[in-house]
């Protein structure tokens, strides 16, 4: 059942991406489940294959909104992999109502600065941090590589208040020292598991 449930993922999820994830990057995520302590470290994330998507739309009409859409699909896909199947059945319908739409202003605000040319060439890394380590994903510059914005999630434990997850961005405006809130989704009072399980 277990495999039947693993090909049946692969298939949605190649679909609904257009075959952006590829089963083999998705398997290198699911495998991560299996990856220790010592990862909870962040480690260089590979970048997404939104070449496609780009190449798509140099040889039509660039379309700004089309390209945006794929970005937030790419963001919510990285997400729930973060989540893991234990933690995304718990807030998944809050992420999708609270943090989601939050994810969409910033992305939105961030290609408003950015010519098409410079736009084009934005991906998303597609390798979200395991354990305890707070990245989602990165925008960032496929030519120059260098990060755009940091898109995170954090654990807080306020005293007597249970264990929330606060997401929250950084910039590359301000060498991404401030945080720029999301929302935060409440967990429960017991500790969460581990991102990725």
């Amino acid at each position: 059942m277990n495999k039947w449930l693993r090909k049946s993922f692969f298939v949605i999820v190649s679909v609904l991406t257009f075959g952006l994830v590829t089963p083999t990057q998705l398997m290198n995520s699911v495998n991560a489940e299996n990856l220790g302590d010592r990862d909870a470290f962040e480690a260089p994330a590979q970048e997404s294959s939104l070449t496609s998507t780009t190449a798509f739309f140099e040889e039509t009409d660039f379309n700004r909104e089309k390209f945006i859409e794929e970005l937030i699909k790419q963001a919510e896909i990285q997400s729930y992999q973060k989540f893991g199947s234990k933690i995304k059945p718990v807030i998944e319908n809050e992420f999708r109502e609270i943090i989601l739409p939050n994810i969409e202003k910033a992305l939105d605000e961030t290609s408003a600065q950015f010519p098409e040319d410079d736009l084009k060439n934005l991906t998303i890394t597609e390798q979200p941090s395991a354990g305890h380590s707070e990245k989602i994903f990165n925008i960032k510059n496929r030519l120059t590589g260098n990060d755009i914005l940091l898109f995170h999630v954090r654990r807080d434990n306020p005293p007597q208040a249970g264990y929330w997850f606060n997401f929250h961005y950084h910039t590359y405006h301000d060498e991404f020292q401030s945080h720029h809130e999301l929302g935060s989704i409440y967990w429960a009072k017991n500790t969460p598991p581990k991102w990725m399980s």
